[in-house]
């Protein structure tokens, strides 16, 4: 219980600071338009926490319910509440709040990625589906200690001219690549070779477990169509065991991230049992990348 309650706080936390970050970049864009009235016949909104449900605290989206005293919620909230008002214990979720709903309809706010380049606007709550998927999404530099984040091809040309410094630690696209996992640092980030200096960047990472080493492939990229789409094949080969130890993993579609995380993965991973190693500090691995082709 104490684990479930802890979560909850960090998702409301998290969703504060989302809704103040709205907030400010609504009051950031009225200034720009002289304050007040961003376009004729509109109002202003300075507390956006009124979109959000009472309960979870996340945007209000369609369908929005509410109580004989008025009180609302949203349709999730409904139904974990088996339909029992939380403040007046009051049936809910039979009647919709239907000028709640146009309300929140009718708030724009621009995507959060508005300072970055993105002229996207949406209506409440819409705007954070979009971040996920915003080519101006910010990107974190993968070097150890290095606080550098900005858009992707300026990561990518920061990273080349800061941390580049190995001709082994170059990928070409459908051809085998070596990649030497040194077991005290725990990954190994990959540039693509390029006539330019901002080829994309692929983290290979590796995590010590009892079964054995979790290896992962991630290319540093918002999820954004047309942007870091790869696909991979991973091979190792223990070093005394010939032929007949060697194992793969293919994916047809490399994951991408914004930052390198440290957590032990659930999914997508490749297991090298502890007794295929070497017992040098390093894994040597072969990876091929390919460039999937776009849809027509």
């Amino acid at each position: 219980m104490a684990g479930e309650a802890s979560s909850s706080r960090q998702k409301r936390q998290r969703l504060k600071r989302q809704r103040l970050k709205r907030q400010r970049l609504v009051e950031e864009e009225e200034e720009e338009n002289g304050g007040g009235d961003v376009v004729a016949g509109s109002g202003t909104l300075f507390d956006l926490n009124l979109l959000d449900c009472p309960v979870c605290s996340n945007a209000l989206t369609s369908s929005i319910f509410q109580c004989d005293n008025g009180h609302i919620a949203c349709s999730s909230c409904c139904t974990k509440l088996r339909h029992i008002c939380p403040s007046c214990t009051l049936p809910i979720g039979i009647y919709r709040c239907r000028i709640m709903e146009e309300v929140v309809k009718a708030i724009i706010v621009p995507c959060p990625n508005t300072k970055h380049g993105c002229t996207e606007t949406f209506s409440y709550g819409k705007e954070l589906v979009h971040e996920k998927k915003c080519v101006f999404s910010m990107c974190y530099c993968p070097a150890p200690n290095c606080n550098y984040r900005g858009l992707y091809k300026d990561l990518y040309i920061h990273f080349y001219r800061t941390h580049y410094s190995h001709m082994e630690d170059k990928f070409n696209c459908g051809r085998p690549n070596e990649a030497w996992l040194r077991i005290n640092e725990k990954m190994v980030v990959l540039q693509e070779l390029k006539i330019s200096d901002d080829g994309p960047l692929v983290v290979v990472q590796c995590f010590n477990e009892p079964g054995g080493w979790y290896v992962t492939v991630n290319c540093i990229a918002p999820s954004a169509p047309g942007v870091g789409e790869y696909s991979f094949d991973l091979k190792y080969q223990a070093p005394a065991g010939g032929e007949k130890q060697i194992m793969r993993f293919y994916s047809s579609e490399m994951n991408r991230i914004q930052k390198v995380s440290f957590q032990t993965p659930e999914k997508d991973f490749m297991l090298i049992p502890h007794y295929f190693q070497d017992r040098r500090n390093s894994i040597k691995m072969t990876i091929w990348i390919h460039r999937l082709q776009k849809k027509t």
